[in-house]
């Protein structure tokens, strides 16, 4: 019996603990191994594949429509299934989408630089399609179940820093070592080598799922309800009533601006970014550290991320951390940064400064969405997880698709032209540089706001939310109500 209660808990689930947390990294790393392919899709179709940067922008924006249909109807079918999964509410949707996966990022890639116009376009739209599809089938559940792992907010946040350890970790390796593969020595793209990679990277994945899958427990049930809220759960599912209900969640909706301004500015910029590396800097290959730089203070910040915590609370410490980046972006637009190493190197710092400043929200963002999902339950009596992780999903998504259509239309205005690949003109590599620097300041200075004024989860209220759903978290942890 003693051995018992060192490894179950009081509801006879296994206890959270270090398999939990590196599982659900595992589950990042997995989404990461397709996901961050997607950023070398902008250079990979206007420098290898032959599209201009407006068409490029064009259709991204034209396949964002069918992210408007798909994360939100994959949200709304979780929350409105009542039928009872053997591996669990979430998991079992993980485990049918990472097949797909496994082949859907590599058709994004597949090499036909001398193919006819109509036909590259195609296999672009239809490409990313099947990937969007299969990956929003395995990630829509995959961050909603941190709000069914634990109730704990201490545990929910080391579960979001731990969650930046496995994107961490594949960003080291796609963002960093991919650079150095796919650039020859003119730092131009070898765009063949994208889809024999892609397919590597999604076998990848799929063996990740596959640990997600055995190392996590939903403690939380939401089936199990309290007797006095059977009646609620006897309503059908309104998929209308809900978008309401996220519309009016200021936590959901102040820590999903938060992250689209973020990822406007910096997926904005992120094929500048390159051109900047391969233009000005000429060095491609160097391109993928700034990635990694983002990720050194997230991974610094994560030992301490649960006492910072419970001391500060998530709004408080991340409000006055996400200062930083702000003053470091507006002294990169102002501070001479030349071509030389010397002047990638200050850039490089100037990246780090950005990346400890954003450390703080980027680790807690997840677990702050949490907190939302209890606060749509404290307000409404319904958790409805997949739905408000759902459309999360869909308009970070929005934001990864618009951000990058919007600076390739900045690009094509300052000169950038794909068929020069790594020669472009001096004064569109010295633009590449201003544009970094002027998207970074907004995206941080935006984010920001969005934390300040609206959201609306701080320390005290989150003590108050959790003091009023004691007793139904209990129950949703395991207890059976009798009738």
């Amino acid at each position: 019996m003693a051995k018992r209660s060192r490894t179950f808990d009081e509801n006879g689930f296994p206890k959270f603990g270090m398999r939990d947390k590196l599982a659900y990294a595992a589950g990042d790393f997995g989404c990461n191994m397709s996901f961050a392919l997607a950023s070398y899709l902008a250079v990979f179709y206007t420098q290898y594949i032959g599209l201009s940067a407006s068409l490029f922008a064009l259709l991204l924006i034209i396949l964002k429509v069918w992210d408007a249909v798909n994360d939100p109807l994959i949200g709304a079918l979780m929350d409105g299934s009542k039928k009872t999964h053997k591996r669990g509410k979430f998991k079992s949707y993980i485990f049918v989408g990472s097949f797909g996966l496994v082949v859907a990022a590599a058709l994004c890639f597949i090499p036909i630089p001398n193919a006819a116009l109509w036909l590259k376009i195609a296999v672009c739209m239809l490409g990313y399609m099947a990937w969007d599809l299969f990956y929003t089938v395995v990630n829509v559940p995959y961050g909603s179940m941190v709000s069914v792992i634990t109730a704990e907010p201490g545990e929910r946040a080391q579960l979001s820093a731990w969650r930046n350890v496995g994107a961490l970790v594949a960003g080291m390796g796609i963002g960093v070592v991919l650079p150095m593969i796919i650039y020859d020595e003119n730092d131009n793209l070898m765009g063949g080598m994208m889809f024999p990679i892609a397919l590597i990277l999604g076998v990848v994945a799929f063996l990740s799922f596959r640990f997600l899958l055995r190392g996590t427990t939903e403690r939380i049930r939401p089936e199990i309800l309290l007797a006095e809220e059977k009646e609620k759960d006897r309503e059908q599912f309104n998929y209308f009533r809900t978008i309401g209900n996220f519309l009016r969640n200021r936590g959901a909706m102040g820590v999903t601006l938060a992250v689209v301004a973020f990822f406007l500015g910096n997926y904005g910029a992120q094929t500048a970014v390159t051109v900047m590396f391969q233009s000005y800097f000429h060095n491609a290959g160097v391109s993928g550290v700034v990635m990694l730089i983002g990720y050194i203070p997230m991974f610094a910040v994560m030992p301490f991320i649960a006492k910072i915590v419970r001391k500060w609370g998530k709004k408080e410490a991340a409000q006055i951390t996400m200062l930083l980046p702000i003053l470091s972006s507006a002294l990169m637009l102002v501070v001479p940064i030349g071509g030389d190493a010397a002047g990638m190197l200050l850039y490089l710092l100037f990246s780090l400064v950005n990346g400890l400043g954003m450390s703080v929200f980027m680790v807690t963002s997840y677990a702050m969405l949490a907190d939302a999902i209890d606060y749509n339950q404290w307000k409404t009596g319904r958790r409805e997880e997949g739905t408000i992780y759902a459309f999360h999903s869909f308009f970070r998504k929005i934001a990864q698709g618009v951000g990058p259509s919007i600076g390739l239309l900045i690009m094509e205005a300052l000169g950038y032209a794909g068929t020069l690949g790594a020669n472009q003109a001096a004064q569109t590599a010295l633009n590449m540089r201003y544009m970094v620097a002027a998207m970074a300041l907004f995206s941080a200075a935006a984010a920001w706001a969005c934390v300040r004024f609206i959201f609306n989860i701080d320390k005290k209220s989150l003590a108050e939310m959790e003091a009023a759903l004691g007793r139904s978290n209990a129950a949703l942890m395991g207890k059976q109500i009798a009738e």
